[in-house]
């Protein structure tokens, strides 16, 4: 077997699985392990993949950023989950730091019965969730964002100056062991990592399985930012594997 074909069906192993072990790649293959390693370095280099102790995991890259619109109907019961359990990681009485982003709002969605709160954000749509609530509600200001249904720019850097908060947690549209939170647009990177400069505390990630090994254009924070990463049961125990490793604590929300 040559070896482009060779790499060509380990990357079609990673698309179907979602992460490869080098000793099955190398009994499927009928190659030394040597081999395998061989190819995934190769891969890893042209960015298809990012590997592991013990093997690969898929690489996507994304370009172009969704409207709002569409990623609020993507994955919405992972979402409604991953709200439900970052909730459980607000006390009575905090003061949070919470960017944009469809699985943020689920989390805005479920902080019913917390007492004494305080949230800074940029998301545009906590303005609707926070009616009715006990919640002191601060948005950033700055200039609106119709594709995020957020507030980013120089304003909403500015006012971030001015404060601290115990928590942040920040929506990301990639999370890659290699290149950490990123996201396709400029404005929403810097808006989030300013938030997380800002955190005292713990720097809570949500991101759903389908952003998981996503790599986008503009870097939010390395992962050696993040304290707790809550995602859903679709994440590959691999990737779990590999970000407790660095010491990024996981927690599966499943309903």
């Amino acid at each position: 077997m040559l070896p482009a074909e060779r790499r060509n069906r380990i990357l079609n192993q990673l698309r179907a699985a979602g992460a490869v072990r080098v000793g099955d790649l190398s009994e499927l293959l009928d190659v030394s392990e040597i081999t395998i390693r061989r190819d995934l370095e190769q891969m890893e280099l042209e960015g298809m993949l990012e590997r592991t102790h013990g093997g690969a995991i898929f690489n996507q890259r994304i370009r172009l950023e969704p409207l709002f619109s569409e990623k609020h109907r993507a994955h919405q019961a992972e979402k409604r989950q991953i709200g439900a359990a970052a909730a459980q990681l607000v006390q009575d009485g905090d003061t949070l730091l919470v960017n944009s982003g469809s699985t943020t709002l689920q989390l805005f969605r479920h902080l019913t019965g917390k007492r004494d709160l305080k949230v800074i954000t940029s998301n545009m749509s906590a303005f609707v969730e926070a009616q009715g609530t006990q919640m002191e509600l601060l948005l950033v200001g700055g200039s609106y964002r119709a594709q995020s249904n957020s507030l980013v720019g120089p304003l909403a850097l500015l006012s971030l100056q001015q404060v601290f908060a115990g928590k942040c947690f920040i929506g990301v549209d990639g999370v890659s062991l290699k290149y950490g939170m990123t996201t396709p647009n400029l404005q929403e990177a810097e808006v989030a990592r300013t938030m997380i400069e800002r955190t005292r505390g713990q720097v809570i990630i949500l991101a759903d399985h389908s952003k998981i090994g996503v790599v986008a254009d503009f870097v939010t924070a390395p992962l050696d930012k993040v304290d707790i990463l809550v995602t859903d049961a679709g994440i590959h125990p691999e990737y779990v594997d590999e970000l407790r490793a660095l010491g990024v604590e996981v927690v599966v929300a499943d309903g």
